[in-house]
């Protein structure tokens, strides 16, 4: 490979000793480990965020399998594509040759040219590898879901990303090892948290920085990263800032600043759904009773987040964000609750009054418990205490 391509490209790996992360899916007794070096492979759906490695798995498999391999993308191949490999399929499977078909990103095709590629999978004329960022219930049809298996990849550890940057920076023939670069484990650490789980991501920022100087310091990694996109630690202090920033936004009535400080998350790659949780909370916590809709409208929106995922689902945080920012604003449930819970801190366990408590035996009958309770829907209850002793005509509201 030229090294002309981008590190990511060119580190690669092609065995699974080389792939890190994924232990539970690519472990020494797991199931894909073995249906590789026994070249049975079953069609699957590889459903993970990215840079966690589908892309990569796939060309492994390519690898170690004696198969044709074909690879298409989602975002532009169509029927007459898949057509063509069907085609050179059946003429190779009369021939006892195997074809392996890697589409990426397939939840991008649409039911039409998913129920076109169904019969061949069905018939075992191509062994699908579908990769996917969303989940497969929703995007992948279901009868070709049921065909195949779905297995999960999760997002890097920064451990996982930080041991792919030192394989980068000392590999002669394809990574950076002949480049003499200077780099500290502070900054290396830096680049593995910043990833977010994407070894893409990492592989990139260290490139574009190698590129630059031979020295690569905290200072040269922001640099990049504001010019590749937008600086955004999920684990950091701007995380925290701009998540503070949309919430008081919204707090004070400005529904401009609050898109502003929502795109920005977005756009930084702030996964929708951690968005979505602040909502639903704001919508309790800033609205309230004086507008119970607005916890519906949060709720709506998280579910259509966890359907869609991004981008398709930025308008309906959109949305919400603007109608939390215009709702007026009522905190009586949170100041009654913080209230609550500090006298139930200062004050322990305090036992409940004995014409609350439940009598199911004679015993506790006999003890009291239960004695004199009033039952509203037919008494007058009005001086029935319903705190404990300690807590007698107490307000939280």
């Amino acid at each position: 490979m030229s090294n002309n391509n981008p590190l990511a490209d060119r580190m690669r790996p092609s065995t699974l000793e080389d792939f890190f992360g994924q232990e539970e899916l690519v472990g020494k007794s797991s199931f894909m480990k073995k249906a590789i070096e026994n070249d049975q492979v079953p069609s699957m759906v590889l459903w993970g965020p990215p840079g966690s490695g589908k892309t990569t798995l796939a060309f492994i498999i390519a690898k170690k399998t004696n198969s044709e391999f074909v690879q298409l993308s989602a975002v532009n191949a169509g029927l007459k594509d898949l057509r063509e490999i069907i085609a050179r399929a059946e003429q190779d499977q009369r021939l006892g040759i195997k074809t392996i078909l890697f589409i990426d990103e397939i939840h991008r095709w649409n039911k039409k040219q998913q129920d076109a590629l169904l019969p061949h999978v069905e018939k075992g004329t191509v062994t699908l590898i579908g990769a996917t960022t969303e989940n497969p219930s929703f995007e992948v049809n279901s009868a070709l879901i049921s065909r195949s298996r779905v297995f999960v990849l999760h997002k890097l550890s920064p451990e996982d990303i930080q041991k792919i940057i030192n394989q980068a920076l000392t590999d002669k023939e394809r990574g950076l090892g002949n480049n003499k670069i200077q780099i500290s484990d502070d900054v290396i650490e830096m680049i593995s948290k910043l990833a977010n789980g994407d070894a893409r991501m990492a592989l990139n920022t260290l490139d574009a920085a190698a590129s630059q100087k031979k020295k690569i310091d905290e200072k040269l990694i922001k640099e990049v990263l504001q010019k590749s996109h937008l600086l955004y630690d999920k684990n950091g202090e701007e995380h925290f800032n701009i998540i503070s920033a949309l919430h008081k936004s919204m707090r004070g009535n400005n529904a401009n600043a609050a898109i502003y400080w929502l795109a920005r998350m977005l756009e930084g790659g702030e996964d929708p759904l951690y968005i979505a949780r602040r909502l639903v909370r704001f919508a309790s916590e800033d609205i309230g009773l004086a507008n119970n809709t607005a916890l519906l409208l949060a709720n709506a929106a998280y579910d259509a987040c966890h359907k869609l995922g991004m981008p398709e689902c930025n308008v309906h945080l959109a949305q919400c964000v603007i109608y939390l920012a215009n709702s007026k604003k009522d905190i009586t449930a949170y100041q009654a609750i913080r209230a609550a819970q500090k006298d139930v801190q200062d004050k322990g366990n305090l036992p409940v009054p004995l014409h609350l408590r439940n009598a199911p035996t004679d015993l506790m009958k006999d003890i009291g418990y239960g004695k004199n309770y009033k039952y509203t829907p037919l008494q007058d209850d009005s001086d029935q205490e319903y705190l404990p002793e300690e807590l007698k005509n107490k307000k939280y509201l």
